[in-house]
């Protein structure tokens, strides 16, 4: 009898790696980012998918619907990890991106043996979330075949979610109906099965990629400034400043009074300095546009414009 986990591509040995042991520590750390160079390419090489995932994630957003990672182990810690940058990152709501792992939170420091495989964990997770067709779960298993991540997509699908799936396995042998899958191959790891090492690189660089995409296509970043900012302390002060200042060109200190009228809102700044609107009118149009500060100051310019 032969085991059906050990033909999974993320099982495979590395013939690159195969002196690991007798190595020296420099020649490991060769081999390693030997590896790892293969990673950027190959997921590249999915951009396409990874772009359709962006717009459904995106769509979510503008319907006030959620991004839901579900993972196990490192895929699950990865999951969590990008979900809690993003409100720090971007000023956005806890509820937006939101990572689960089998296990559960004592997971993320210590393994939880077998926890990842019940699909039944997978879907009570989906229904004590509500989820509904206004989010997206999306699955993240570089083995391609964790129960807990299949049962839990395998029920947002039936709820009518949008459902993505990324994972290392080449997509040939998965079998799950979703509306997107990523799959990154990035071959077999330095250390057999040792899934922290390029598989997960390739979901890190994967979910940076979508989450930052969708954030500033709702706003959050003008050129690429993270502008969605209330200065609330000191050294969130002194970047609010150097931020209105960096884009308007205008003096630090007159930085420093746009903002004492906008009541330290970077936003409400720039949109007053770009379209010579009151504090109040440039909230009225950021509100209109759901805080994307150049269709603010567009519309703001076409209705100061003579004629218009």
């Amino acid at each position: 009898m032969t085991s059906k986990l050990g033909k999974l591509l993320t099982e495979q040995r590395n013939p690159e790696s195969m002196k690991l042991d007798s190595s020296s520590i420099r020649e490991i750390l060769e081999t390693i980012n030997r590896e790892d160079h293969i990673i950027a390419g190959r997921v590249a090489e999915q951009m396409d998918d990874i772009t359709k995932a962006t717009e459904l994630v995106d769509h979510a957003f503008q319907h006030d619907g959620r991004l839901i990672y579900v993972g196990a182990g490192t895929s699950g810690r990865l999951g969590v990890l990008d979900a809690s940058e993003i409100p720090p990152t971007f000023n956005a709501s806890p509820e937006r991106v939101q990572g689960f792992i089998a296990g559960g939170d004592t997971a993320l420091r210590t393994a939880v043996e077998g926890a990842e495989d019940f699909p039944d964990d997978g879907r009570k997770l989906i229904d004590d979330l509500q989820i509904t067709e206004n989010d997206v779960v999306m699955g993240i298993a570089t083995s391609g075949v964790t129960p807990y991540v299949l049962g839990a997509l395998e029920h947002g699908r039936e709820l009518r979610a949008a459902t993505v799936f990324f994972t290392c396995a080449d997509r040939k042998h998965i079998d799950i109906d979703v509306d997107v899958l990523i799959s990154v191959p990035v071959g077999p790891e330095v250390i057999t099965g040792s899934t922290r090492m390029k598989s997960g690189t390739a979901t890190k660089l994967v979910l940076n990629m979508i989450t930052t995409t969708a954030m500033v296509k709702r706003g959050k970043v003008y050129e690429n400034l993270m502008v969605d900012l209330k200065a609330t302390n000191i050294k969130l002060e002194d970047r609010a400043r150097r931020i209105v200042s960096t884009i308007t060109s205008c003096s630090y200190e007159e930085a420093t009074d746009l903002l004492v009228k906008s009541d330290n809102y970077v936003k409400v700044a720039l949109v007053m300095h770009k379209s010579h609107a009151s504090a109040d009118e440039s909230r009225l149009y950021l509100d209109r546009f759901d805080g994307n500060v150049r269709q603010a100051v567009d519309e703001l310019e076409k209705t100061q414009t003579p004629g218009k």
